[in-house]
């Protein structure tokens, strides 16, 4: 996915309060490679996995498991790999080891209920779900949601497998996860099954006000906006006293693009620098400039004569975005201590540019990458920043010596070389590019985020599938539930012809992350396999995410857009 290629900026104004952050579902723990893991499945299966060969290292890590009889380690390894390369019959294999070692644990369940979704067995996996989302143990429920999100290439089969744990009572007074579940089935499509667990959830949950968020998601979801929000109007009685409630309300009205709402609701109760961020991002997002001047007018009388760092650095970021850029200079310079000054100093740089002083703003990022007293990452990424404004200023040759510059005086560092490859890419020189990703590879060997990076570049800009096939399948072992990385591996098998899996794996990638690119590499194999009413739908949907998309716009060339 094109988003893992994208370098951050120094110079732009973000917001460090993401929308998203206010009612985050959490995945399936990530599969973490272990450092002690023994010596007999590191070298032939670790070989293989480097090699990118899944199947090899499966079966390896498979072998091995077998000679220990007792490592749930190595069994546990050898099922999570061979359920990612999609070797069925060894990950059963794997999975029956690993169940006779540890019968009960919540891994076990899930990876059992997992297999079982994706060969439509149903079945075969309500039992186990139901045992996960009623266990004592916290965090098992979270294994069965990620069970799900793991067979969510089977739409179908999770929509029946929830519908029989719905009729059968079977799922637990746990108002989280029928949130959790409710957005996981609206973003498979399955709105009817939605609408059904409304009533369930009234009755299980009378006097709860997150109720009325699910009925939200479920009506919104079905274009009944207006119903929506008026399900939504009495919770925001209720939030004064009760800043989860409050961020879950505010979320669900960002989600409904009514910022004006949520920022009504943020500013109710008691408010701290998180609430006021969250505030000024919803009016930036509505762009709201008037609302945004009086409440920086606002904090300014709140924070008084002696603001402190985190003030300072908001202050410094609603001015610098209100067009005051004096000011935003001045509040940056005014955080003197504290971990919010490197990222105050940072901003400054991009201000001195915007105000048209690129020289004066070139001298304070070369000032930073001096500044001992500053922590490392804040002079890193003083050389990016000043890479960056080099990038702006049209000066490639002068942007590459920077970089080239920072990797002098931290060699090897991943961020560097990162840049400087993604600084290849855009020049065309897919060599360099390259060359860069794989040095910062031999010291990084597990980044998912490098993997990603080059098997997309190879797989965009060149016809080595196969060999892209292999890094991207890397990546997906380090995070297998990384939406960017999910969606690659569905564009590559793209590339590589196999537009049915293709199709499996880019549904669950749009499944976990609403993304035009995402939706434009799906609506384009939908469009390939002859789908063109789907294509349409997740095209229109794409397009509104995010009409500069390049992908989209390729996309709309196809379809006569």
């Amino acid at each position: 996915m094109p988003h893992s290629l994208r370098s951050k900026s120094f110079l732009l104004i973000s917001w460090l309060w993401p929308m998203a952050a206010w009612a985050q579902a959490t995945p399936a723990a990530p599969v973490v490679v272990q450092a002690d893991i023994p010596l007999q499945a590191s070298l032939q299966a670790e070989f293989a996995l480097q090699s990118g060969r899944l199947d090899e290292a499966a079966r390896a890590y498979f072998a091995a498991a077998q000679a220990s009889g007792r490592d749930t380690r190595l069994s546990e390894r050898a099922t999570r790999i061979a359920i990612l390369a999609n070797e069925r019959a060894l990950a059963g294999q794997a999975l029956a080891l690993w169940q006779a070692q540890s019968p009960h644990a919540p891994g076990v369940r899930a990876s059992a209920a997992a297999l079982a979704l994706r060969e439509g067995d149903v079945a075969a996996a309500q039992p186990l779900l139901a045992g996960l989302v009623n266990d004592p143990d916290p965090l098992a429920w979270r294994q069965a949601l990620g069970a799900l999100v793991n067979a969510a290439g089977n739409p179908q089969a999770v929509g029946q497998v929830v519908q029989g744990l719905l009729a059968d009572d079977q799922l637990p007074s746990t108002m989280e996860l029928w949130q959790e579940l409710g957005r996981l089935l609206l973003r498979l499509d399955q709105r009817a099954l939605v609408a059904s667990m409304v009533p369930a959830a009234v009755q299980r949950f009378p006097d709860d006000p997150r109720v009325a968020l699910l009925h939200a998601i479920q009506l919104y979801g079905d274009g009944q906006a207006e119903q929506a929000l008026a399900v939504l109007a009495p919770v925001q009685q209720r939030v004064d006293d009760d800043p989860a409630l409050r961020n879950a309300l505010a979320a669900q009205y960002d989600a409904m693009g009514q910022w004006a709402l949520a920022a009504q609701v943020m500013a109710r109760g008691e408010q701290d620098v998180q609430s006021w961020g969250l505030r000024a991002a919803l009016l930036v997002r509505q762009q709201d400039l008037p609302g945004l001047n009086v409440l920086y007018d606002t904090l300014v009388a709140e924070a008084g004569a002696r603001p402190d760092a985190a003030q300072r650095l908001l202050l410094g970021k609603m001015a610098q975005y209100l067009e005051r850029p004096g000011q935003a200079l001045s509040w940056y310079r005014a955080v003197a201590g504290g971990p919010e000054r490197g990222e105050a100093q940072l901003r400054a740089v991009g201000v001195l540019y915007h105000m048209g002083q690129p020289q004066q703003a070139l001298a304070a990022a070369r000032a930073l990458q001096d500044d001992v007293a500053m922590d490392k990452e804040v002079r890193r990424d003083a050389y990016l920043a000043e890479a960056e404004l080099h990038g702006l200023l049209r000066d490639p040759a002068t942007e590459l010596q920077v970089l080239i510059r920072g990797l002098a005086a931290f060699p090897g560092e991943s961020a560097l070389l990162y840049a400087r490859g993604l600084y290849w890419e855009r020049q065309d020189d897919v060599r360099r590019a390259e060359a860069d990703l794989r040095a910062l590879l031999l010291q990084e060997p597990d980044s998912a985020a490098a993997l990603n990076a080059l098997g997309y570049i190879l797989a965009d800009r060149t016809r080595r599938y196969d060999e892209a096939l292999g890094l991207i399948d890397r990546a997906r072992v380090a995070e297998p539930d990384n939406a960017a990385i999910i969606d690659s591996y569905g564009w590559v098998l793209y590339r590589l012809g196999r537009h049915a899996e293709a199709l499996e794996q880019l549904q669950r990638a749009w499944s976990l992350q609403r993304d035009a690119e995402v939706g434009a590499h799906l609506a384009e194999v939908l469009l390939v396999l002859g789908q063109h009413e789907q294509a349409e739908a997740v095209y229109r949907q794409a397009r509104e995410l995010d009409r500069e998309s390049r992908a989209v716009q390729l996309l709309g060339e196809r379809l006569g857009r």
